[in-house]
């Protein structure tokens, strides 16, 4: 005791003191996880600059004058054909410094149209993932956690849904949406109709995921330990087992989003998805494609690019989400 009393000053102690260690959060983790994957961040970028360009500097350079006003000076028209000073359309323009992307066989600027598609098609893409993201949620968290005959009637409804044919049901809704005149005009013809049917048919794959994991999960002695402190079954669904399932959910989740737009993509090129003037990348891709073969190739390969490096962004930040929330990662990614 001596000793300690008499050491002198700038011992060991002396320099650990006031020191103070911060704990490294998962938080923590899951950022520096996820800021080591390069693909990941570029992704991230490159999706946000789309969103931007798409959603907030599109419409204040054109407008659909058939829908809304116009108080700020149009710069951009993707309804109507560019015209020459001698009044004639400008149809099939290769890209050039004034027309960046060219024009269409109806004289309209491509890139124009091509910013405005990625409203339709990010919609689709974004509300799809929302959708199958609660459905699929609640649906197999209900089936884990309460076996028996809820688990049961959840299942087989699952297994009903996950047995229609996607793209066949897909064709005749998107058929059927524009003549259901009891829907609203937002929902018959626009991206949201597309959307919603795409949800409704696309939760199932993560339903039986989450259900796996409420399986898996509610017999771990953590919920054993809520249940003897008395919590009810709501707070250990959402408080204690949903953030430990969340790493499937969110991955998956991404991958339905791109697939969401591919699927657009399709029903747009076979003509059964957004209903035109409204542009997207998929109905672009099959105008396109028509006179691709006569050499107008401009329209076919940027609103073909935009949809191939939109949906590889979106699975290369799944991807990246994946390593980021796999807890047997360390920091370094490997």
């Amino acid at each position: 005791m001596t000793d300690l009393l008499n050491r002198p000053e700038g011992g060991p102690n002396d320099d650990a003191e006031g020191m103070a260690v911060e704990p490294i959060t998962q938080w923590d983790l899951f950022i520096a996880r996820l800021r080591r994957h390069r693909l990941a961040m570029i992704s991230t970028i490159f999706l946000f600059v789309i969103i931007i360009v798409s959603f907030i500097i599109g419409p204040l350079l054109s407008c659909d004058k058939g829908a809304v006003e116009c108080d700020f000076p149009q710069l951009w028209d993707y309804t109507d054909g560019l015209r020459d000073d001698n009044d004639r359309l400008l149809v099939n323009i290769a890209p050039r410094t004034e027309i960046p992307f060219g024009t269409d066989e109806l004289g309209r600027d491509v890139l124009a149209r091509v910013v405005r598609g990625g409203q339709a098609s990010l919609t689709v893409g974004f509300v799809t993932g929302l959708l199958v993201a609660s459905i699929g949620t609640v649906v197999g968290a209900l089936a884990g956690y309460y076996p028996g005959i809820v688990d049961q009637a959840l299942m087989r409804f699952t297994d009903l849904i996950l047995g229609l044919p996607l793209l066949p049901v897909a064709i005749v809704v998107g058929r059927l949406l524009p003549e259901l005149t009891f829907l609203p005009d937002w929902m018959q013809s626009g991206p949201w109709g597309i959307a919603f049917l795409l949800g409704f048919l696309l939760w199932g794959g993560l339903a039986r995921i989450v259900r796996a994991e409420f399986l898996s999960l509610r017999e771990k002695e953590f919920v054993e330990a809520a249940r003897a402190a008395g919590a009810s079954d709501r707070r250990i669904i959402f408080r204690h087992i949903l953030p430990n399932a969340m790493s499937p959910i969110i991955v998956q989740t991404t991958l339905i989003i791109g697939a969401a737009i591919i699927i657009e993509a399709a029903l747009s090129f076979l003509g059964f998805g957004v209903r035109p003037p409204t542009p997207t990348w998929g109905g672009m891709a099959a105008e396109g494609g028509g006179v691709a073969v006569r050499g107008f190739w401009w329209e076919l390969v940027f609103a073909g690019s935009a949809l191939v490096s939109t949906v590889l962004a979106v699975n290369f930040i799944g991807d990246g989400l994946r390593d980021a929330l796999d807890p047997t990662q360390t920091i370094e990614r490997k």
